[in-house]
């Protein structure tokens, strides 16, 4: 169950930093409610999360996939491209996440 929660949690923070642009300094209110009430959820299932699983791999799960993710919304959104130093960026985040996942003790508590 942790899992999931951690995984929901991820995707109301992509939500909510992808709506963070659109909000534009907090002046539209359709964006702002997504970014308010999108930070809150994640916070609070992560929070769930971490009652069970250890929270330096928790966070690389996080912070990784999330970084992902919000680079592929922002180039379906804002047509935003990142550039190869970007692309080889993500993938060293992507590797250090799955390193830590498969070969760290840190990731069994």
């Amino acid at each position: 169950m942790a899992y999931l929660y951690l995984a929901i949690a991820i995707v109301a923070e992509v939500a909510a930093t992808t709506a963070l642009k659109a909000a534009d300094g907090f002046t539209r209110p359709l964006p702002t409610v997504v970014v308010v009430l999108g930070y809150g959820l994640a916070f609070w299932l992560l929070s769930l999360t971490l009652r069970h699983l250890p929270v330096g791999p928790v966070y690389a799960l996080w912070s990784g996939v999330g970084i992902v993710l919000v680079t592929l919304l922002a180039i379906v959104v804002y047509g935003q491209r990142p550039d190869l130093p970007a692309v080889v960026g993500m993938g060293l985040i992507v590797a250090g996440v799955v390193v830590l996942q498969l070969f760290s003790d840190m990731s069994v508590e």
